[in-house]
């Protein structure tokens, strides 16, 4: 089992996650990430062909004798990485393309939903022929939900109770998409389930709980997420059962019936009102972001068996288990973010913080960092890095989230004050 190579494919703060999980295992001999960032750069070698480049990829991961490749980001698998690794007989953690789609086309996700029977919120799919008024009467007195079939990066959605927005994002949607989804409005507390799968079985990472609005008391605009906390205590026993029994298990078995089973993760976005009956939000084919960066450091089970097993349809031989912790992930954004962040900024105080283990403690995760010509560290996105905490208790985390976090410098920066706020 010594002396695996491993590819980690994307160059944000998930994959950095990845990375430190996988510099661990006593299994890993050599760590390589494409693109990577200055986080990936002290755990793995970084090569610098893009995520999108699967011809590239594909060479990489040959060249360096790949026994596994984990796949960060969802468009390397919607471009067919997954299905070109396994021409040439390497394994992938992440799903082939036609699986994949379920990110891909929110439609299409849509479509596996009412045929699994899984819940999920009423929709139109509108195009240029379509009555859009009727439409948007059909779901007025609640806000609007407007979501792009296109992948987006997650900022395909515009959730709105002005009428004019939706219109206009339904009709800037159909002109350069074709069509657009309108959805009828879930009310309740969103949350996020990690489920690792393969043909043999599937594994639910501890749920968690994202922030999407980039200021406090969730104001301002949609982000790709501002932080995050896990396990988040919505979901209780009872909600998680449920939602294994009603969703998990029914897209599982769906997904069985293809000629490829599922391998690796998928993010079910759930929304969960009053009556404790769970709704899906939406699919996602990757860890999320920052999800990961919190669900990852408490899984106790070596990372790099979990994966693998994973991409080898073997997950049903492990027995996973977790950390009795709780975890909190603090972002720090760009000025400017999400609209135009300032890049190529100097970030003091990170050092000495990138490589402290998990379980109980703190440490950064990067995400648009980079080194310039004098080797300073330097912003390349518009979310920086994030601050991470693992503890005994979920006050405890967040209390070393923050206190990390003041101590990093980066001018114009912000980061939310309130994660976690529901739960506290």
């Amino acid at each position: 089992m010594a002396g695996k190579v491993v590819l980690v494919v994307g160059g944000g703060g998930r994959e950095h996650a990845l990375c430190m999980e996988l510099n661990r295992s006593p299994h890993v001999a050599e760590l390589h990430c494409s693109p990577g960032n200055a986080g990936t750069l002290h755990l793995a070698t970084n090569h610098s062909i893009s995520a999108t480049d699967i011809d590239g990829l594909l060479n990489l991961a040959k060249s360096i004798g790949a026994d596994l490749v984990v796949a960060g980001p969802e468009a390397p698998l919607c471009a067919s990485l997954a299905d070109r690794l396994e021409q040439v007989g390497i394994p992938c953690f992440g799903p082939v393309a036609k699986l994949a789609n379920l990110e891909g086309s929110k439609l299409h996700a849509k479509q596996v939903m009412r045929a699994a029977n899984v819940p999920t919120a009423a929709f139109h799919v509108l195009s240029s022929s379509s009555d859009i008024d009727a439409a948007l009467d059909d779901f007025s007195g609640n806000p609007w939900v407007v979501k792009r079939d296109v992948l987006a990066g997650g900022k395909g959605v515009v959730v709105t109770q002005n009428r004019q927005e939706a219109l206009e994002f339904i009709q800037s949607s159909i002109e350069s998409d074709g069509q657009v989804l309108l959805e009828d409005f879930l009310p309740g507390e969103e949350a996020s389930m990690l489920v690792i799968m393969d043909g043999s079985g599937y594994v639910c990472l501890p749920a968690s709980q994202d922030h999407k609005r980039a200021y406090d008391g969730d104001e301002g605009p949609n982000t790709g997420g501002m932080g995050a906390y896990c396990p988040a205590p919505v979901v209780t026993d009872a909600i998680r059962q449920t939602t294994i029994e009603t969703i998990i298990e029914p897209m599982h078995r769906y997904l069985l019936s293809g000629e490829t089973p599922y391998r690796g993760v998928l993010y079910v976005g759930l929304m969960i009102p009053e009556s404790g009956e769970p709704n899906v939000v939406e699919f996602n084919v990757r860890f999320g972001d920052p999800e990961c960066q919190i669900t990852l450091p408490l899984v106790k089970t070596d990372v790099f068996e979990v994966l693998e097993a994973a991409a080898l349809d073997r997950l049903s031989e492990l027995d996973v288990e977790f950390h009795n912790l709780f975890a909190t992930t603090v972002v720090l954004a760009a000025e400017g973010y999400p609209q135009s962040p300032v890049k190529g900024r100097l970030i003091h105080g990170t050092e000495q913080k990138v490589l402290q283990s998990s379980g109980v403690g703190a440490w950064v995760n990067h995400a648009g960092t980079s080194y310039d010509e004098q080797g300073r560290l330097i912003s390349t996105g518009g979310r920086v890095l994030s601050c991470s905490a693992a503890a005994p208790t979920l006050e405890a985390s967040v209390k070393l989230a923050y206190e990390l976090i003041e101590s990093i410098e980066l001018e114009g920066s912000h980061y939310r004050s309130d994660i976690a706020f529901r739960a506290l």
